[in-house]
């Protein structure tokens, strides 16, 4: 795998200058190997879990929704669906691995936005986009949100990137720098706005087409949706195929809403448990059973969690320079735009959850063999 230093080189120069010393294990050292069964198993769970979760016709917003990550785990069980992302990042970084194929890659995403806003608004010109995110220049992507810019720009596109501070809300729809804007690319966290009513009034409005938007979160990400998606007597009360249960049956391992009322079954099941929070996001707040205390314990029963059966991840064993052997765990994480892969990724780390802090380990490329 190319050094860090190498994949920057590949930057535009005043991208490259953002790439700190955080970034240091941004990249893993090693790619990774996956079978194409494997790849058609992942794509099978895909279709099944959007076929269970589609919208219903009543919802408003046409806009299907950037950047979907759908992340697996791969084991003696085959691939395991761990979670749902509505607001995936890292797709343009990982255009970095593949330089045969990045213009390809962008081209895909540049088409994906442009499908997003004829979805909402037609044959009128998309002119004007915005990557919006607090603080972005202080994000650990804020290099993704360069590559990001410079992509769209290179579409044709008027594209900048702000803070919900910087904009100027009117009668007639939204401003940055006293430019309407048209599109925004939503990489904010808080998912439901409730901490933007202007942009959500801006969005209730349709002054503006928002992607990823509430809606697609409410419907795919909220963890609870892992609880549907595994539990096949109620789904298949509900008229779902036995050839999609089958699918979902082998690929979603068994969640459950934790409840204060059930504490002691929850404790003494809590080593083949995986506990995360409902509205949660890069893994934050979430805990392997076996790893928990009692206290952390009895903070989360107070709190929205559900609890997983825990899908062991994967792992590799990589050789550094030196000759040694270090072994590291990893996921993949499938960038996916209307139910199709898009750009397939894994993430190497060592701990609890992926980290982007392990010397070796970050963002992988995968060959599918």
């Amino acid at each position: 795998m190319p050094h860090l230093d190498t994949l920057i080189a590949r930057c535009d120069s005043t991208i490259a200058a953002h790439f700190l010393p955080v970034h240091a294990h941004l990249f893993a050292d090693t790619a990774l190997h996956i079978s194409n069964a494997q790849l058609q198993q992942m794509q099978a769970i895909i279709a099944a879990a959007e076929s269970v979760l589609a919208p219903s016709p009543t919802e408003t917003s046409r806009a299907k929704g950037v950047f979907f990550g759908y992340d697996f785990h791969l084991n003696n069980q085959g691939a395991q669906l761990i979670e749902i992302n509505t607001n995936a990042g890292g797709a343009f970084l990982n255009c970095l691995l593949q330089p045969e194929n990045t213009a390809a890659l962008q081209s895909v995403f540049v088409t994906m936005f442009a499908a997003e806003w004829r979805l909402e608004r037609g044959a009128v010109p998309l002119k004007t986009l915005l990557i919006l995110d607090e603080q972005p220049t202080q994000q650990f992507l804020y290099p993704e949100f360069l590559l990001a810019q410079q992509v769209f720009k290179n579409a044709g596109w008027q594209a900048g990137i702000a803070d919900p501070s910087e904009l100027l809300y009117q009668d007639d729809g939204v401003y940055f720098q006293q430019q309407k804007i048209d599109l925004i690319y939503n990489r904010l966290t808080d998912f439901s706005l409730h901490n933007y009513p202007d942009l959500w009034a801006a969005y209730q409005a349709r002054h503006l087409v928002l992607t990823p938007h509430p809606a697609v979160y409410a419907r795919y990400a909220d963890k609870r949706h892992l609880i549907t998606l595994s539990d096949l007597a109620t789904l298949r009360a509900t008229g779902v195929d036995e050839a999609t249960l089958a699918v979902l049956q082998q690929g979603v391992p068994s969640t459950f809403l934790l409840t204060t009322q059930q504490a002691d079954y929850w404790w003494n099941e809590r080593k083949s448990l995986f506990f995360k929070p409902i509205s949660g996001y890069g893994a934050k707040g979430a805990y392997r059973g076996d790893k928990l205390t009692k206290r952390v314990f009895s903070e989360i029963l107070q709190a929205d969690y559900v609890a997983q059966r825990l899908a062991p991840p994967g792992e590799i064993l990589q050789t550094a320079a030196d000759g040694s052997e270090n072994r590291f765990k990893f996921d993949l994480r499938c960038y996916v735009y209307d139910g199709q892969i898009q750009l397939l990724t894994a993430r190497l780390y060592q701990g609890q959850t992926t980290n982007f802090r392990t010397p070796g380990g970050g963002f992988a490329r995968v060959w599918v063999d």
